[in-house]
Formats: C-alpha cells, sequence, structure tokens
C-alpha cells in the first residue's frame, strides 16, 4: 500500500487557475506585451520557466523575464488570492489520508512565496509534511524535477508514493518520475487530457466518496508516460 501521497495545489486543492492566468496577463499587459487569456490558461500547471517563454518570448533569467514574473507574484497576490476558495473536499480529503498514517507532500510549479498562502486557502497549512516547489527544482512540470524532490524528501519509494493532481503536466510529471498518479477535473481539464492518470475523480470530495474503490486502496500498475 501506499506510504506517501503528493498532492499539486493549484487546481487540485485550490481553484486557482484562472487566476493564475489573469495574473499573467496582466503582467505582460503591464509591461507592454498583451497576451489572451485563452493563450495563457492551457499552459497553467507549467512554471514560469516554460509558460513565459512560450506565451511572449521571453526567458525567465533576463532582466525582462525577473521583472515580469515579479510583477505576475505581486499581482496574483494582491488581486487575486483574497477572492480564492478552496476545492470542494480539499481539506476532508487530506484529513483522511492524515489519517490513514499517509505521509502528505506538495510538489507544485508555483514559486514558494505563495506555497503558504495557497496551503491557507485550502486549510491545509499544517497537514503537509513538506513542500516542493520551482524553487527546487531546475525544471517545472511537466519536468519531473519537481516530483522527483518530493519522492527524495518523503524517504520512500516510488511505488509506495500517490500523486494528486489536475492537469497533464501533473500526470506527465508524475509518470516521468515513475510513480502513479490520479488526476482531477476541478482544474478544468477534459477527461482526455488526463487519460494517462489511473482514474479521474471530480474534486477531492469525489475522490474521498469513492477511496474505497479508488487506486489509494487498490493498487494498479503505472501507465506508460
Amino acid at each position: 500500500m501506499y506510504r506517501v501521497a503528493i498532492f499539486d495545489i493549484d487546481g487540485t486543492l485550490v481553484d486557482s487557475n484562472d487566476a493564475h492566468a489573469q495574473a499573467w496577463v496582466d503582467a505582460l499587459a503591464e509591461r507592454g506585451r498583451p497576451v489572451s487569456f485563452e493563450t495563457v490558461r492551457p499552459l497553467i500547471g507549467m512554471g514560469g520557466d516554460k509558460l513565459l517563454p512560450r506565451v511572449a518570448g521571453i526567458s525567465t533569467d533576463s532582466e525582462e523575464g525577473h521583472l515580469v514574473s515579479e510583477l505576475r507574484l505581486r499581482i496574483f497576490r494582491d488581486r487575486y488570492l483574497p477572492t480564492l476558495q478552496p476545492t470542494r473536499g480539499a481539506r476532508q480529503l487530506l484529513e483522511h489520508l492524515r489519517d490513514e498514517r499517509l505521509m502528505l507532500l506538495a510538489a507544485t510549479s508555483a514559486q514558494q512565496q505563495e506555497v503558504n498562502d495557497l496551503l491557507g486557502v485550502a486549510g491545509a497549512t499544517r497537514l503537509f509534511e513538506s513542500t516542493t516547489s520551482s524553487d527546487d527544482a531546475e525544471r517545472s512540470k511537466p519536468d519531473p524535477d519537481i516530483v522527483q524532490a518530493a519522492i527524495d524528501r518523503s524517504g520512500c519509494s516510488r511505488d509506495q508514493a500517490i500523486m494528486v493532481g489536475d492537469t497533464p503536466y501533473d500526470i506527465d510529471a508524475a509518470l516521468r518520475a515513475g510513480i502513479a498518479i490520479v488526476a482531477l477535473r476541478c482544474g478544468g481539464w477534459p477527461d482526455g487530457a488526463l487519460s494517462k492518470a489511473l482514474a479521474i475523480y471530480d474534486d477531492p470530495a469525489d475522490l474521498l466518496n469513492n477511496y474505497d474503490l479508488s487506486p489509494f486502496k487498490r493498487p494498479l500498475p503505472l501507465r506508460s508516460a
């Protein structure tokens, strides 16, 4: 049975994907680089190291990249963070897994400065043993670096870990790190984009309601990355 549950945060525990997309749109507009929400939204789940070059041709290592990233973070925290809500059943699922004696870890493409704020929205700040963010890896999702960092911190083997995420980038990162993953629809992705997951649920509440029949209780073979 699994000993470690690794969670994405945005879209999985907090209904924040649209807010992140809008913060990027706002920041780029303020820097004179207009990009549509529809262009940015499908890339949420990646880190800025991948998103910013894709939508604006800007490297995050450049001076402009640093300015846009810092502005995006400030806009997100000031304009959008106060409006966010947890996904349905987020805290209840985490509490159930804790009571099942699973170690809870977070693996997110968000910056570390955002992690505690987001976990606070989910009411989950004290439920996680550790968090890994884009600050802990050279490459963000769908590369496996952030997930691998979480596995390393757990001290457990890959076959003892399972992840919960909401984007195809979470799924690719988990599979490339060699661990199982289940997906949630609450991040806004269609089932076809999440089809490599072992199972798909509406949200944390749906997973909790079906927990005894889920891969958490009935481990299944990994699907290919």
